[in-house]
């Protein structure tokens, strides 16, 4: 026998023992061990990881492209477009596998919570109070948790995983600036799924639906942000109600509630913020940073956190809102602009209100003032709104002092002899800052 002939030979008998006793076993063995994993985390969740996100990929998408109203979409793209048949199936594939995530217990609850809360703690003070916390402990443990949140920053995602690790594990509809190689690979693996938010595609449409409507029947703890994008002015936006729409048309409520929680974030300074008021001052959603520039800010931060050199960039808040169960409200099911009016109302009641926005809101609206003057003010404000103001240990004066260094610091505000006077390039971004919080305190702003 020929030698090579004897090598190709044991070749495939190599793979054959592979394929059909040594892959299965490895896989037998990783799943019984992310088995016991997940039953160990279920144990301290509030809100268990439901089967339907464990089950394999592959298998979420052969059941969703099979799904009647996929193939009826499949036909009625092909007919339009002059397709065969079986392109359109091909296409409602690609689209589904673009869409459903790869969860992985251990890369959500052994890396993902883990740097959030590093990552969340090493910029911040970070500041997490529930508004209602009997309400959300009292939400039914089988029902589908929607929280639906106000889109500052890019690190709302960090900053909610954070918040709620203890209470389930989150799947985020992510946009396409997260589907770039590698870093695609990984938000799969926690959950997330991509969706593209300004197709008008109906194949792409119906499958993204019924993707939704599948996780919302099976239980998933989805994270959603209805105003459809980051916020250009710093101010809250009408709801974009598409993925409130599906999920409402879709929930199955006499086997399991769907319960909408508004959770509403806040920042003393968002990472983002010129970049988010140039685009606004263009008209335009076209953000000039690409992700290389965002790249290098980020290791310069990270080498001046590591030098000693950085302070952190104040305070980032969250706090939950009442929740709202859809079983409770039926009506609300079949309108999904009031169910989104109605939530975002919500969030806008909870939006925590901190040290920088508020002297970005007294300084934008009056001008100059003195730090007696604005610590009155504080004051004042803290004792008319309903929740109380974040603010650092010492009081008022502490929080204008606070929020003054972090102005100061950026060029945006000058201290002479005590009084603050914004400068002619701050104003846009005292702006963007006060813009979070006016619908809040305008009523208060002038009682001292």
């Amino acid at each position: 026998m020929p030698v090579w002939l004897f090598i190709l030979i044991m070749l495939f008998a190599t793979v054959t023992f592979a394929s059909h006793f040594l892959f299965p076993s490895v896989r037998w063995f990783f799943r019984r061990r992310a088995e016991r994993i997940v039953a160990r985390l279920n144990e301290r969740l509030e809100r268990p990881i439901q089967p339907f996100k464990l089950a394999r990929r592959y298998d979420l998408i052969q059941r969703l492209i099979y799904d009647p109203e996929v193939t009826e979409a499949v036909v009625a793209h092909a007919r339009e477009n002059n397709l065969r048949e079986d392109v359109a199936f091909e296409k409602a594939r690609d689209y589904a596998r673009e869409i459903v995530p790869a969860f992985s217990a251990s890369a959500y609850f052994g890396f993902a919570i883990r740097a959030a809360r590093w990552l969340s703690n090493a910029l911040y003070r970070v500041d997490v109070k529930d508004l209602d916390e009997a309400a959300l402990v009292g939400i039914d443990r089988d029902a589908t948790v929607i929280f639906v949140i106000n889109h500052r920053s890019n690190m709302d995602y960090v900053l909610v995983t954070y918040l709620a690790a203890r209470r389930s594990a989150l799947s985020y509809a992510v946009g396409e600036w997260a589907r770039l190689w590698p870093l695609s690979g990984l938000i799969r693996a926690m959950g997330a799924y991509f969706i593209r938010r300004k197709s008008r595609n109906a194949l792409y449409r119906k499958v993204l639906e019924k993707y939704i409507q599948m996780a919302t029947r099976g239980g998933v703890a989805q994270a959603i942000f209805p105003e459809g994008g980051l916020s250009l002015d710093g101010g809250l936006k009408s709801p974009k109600v598409g993925l409130i729409k599906y999920i409402a048309e879709g929930a199955d409520l006499e086997a399991r509630d769907v319960v909408f929680v508004p959770v509403a974030v806040n920042y003393d300074r968002v990472l983002e913020d010129t970049i988010l008021i140039d685009a606004d001052r263009r008209g335009e959603r076209r953000f000039r940073a690409g992700v290389l520039s965002a790249f290098w800010q980020a290791i310069a931060l990270f080498w001046r956190r590591a030098t000693g050199r950085f302070h952190s960039f104040g305070y980032t808040a969250a706090r939950f809102g009442t929740p709202l169960s859809l079983r409770a409200n039926p009506e609300l099911a079949g309108t999904p602009e009031a169910l989104g009016g109605l939530i975002l109302d919500r969030i806008a009641s909870a939006v925590p209100i901190l040290p920088v926005p508020l002297l970005a809101y007294l300084l934008e609206a009056e001008g100059a003032m003195d730090r007696d003057a604005l610590t009155a003010r504080f004051a004042a404000i803290d004792h008319a709104t309903p929740e109380p103001l974040v603010m650092p240990e010492g009081g008022h004066a502490h929080g204008v002092a606070f929020a003054a260094n972090r102005l100061i610091k950026r060029g945006l505000v000058t201290d002479e002899d005590g009084v603050l006077t914004p400068t002619e390039s701050g104003q846009p971004i005292l702006r963007y800052y006060a813009n979070s919080i006016r619908h809040l305190v305008p009523d208060f702003a002038g009682a001292a």
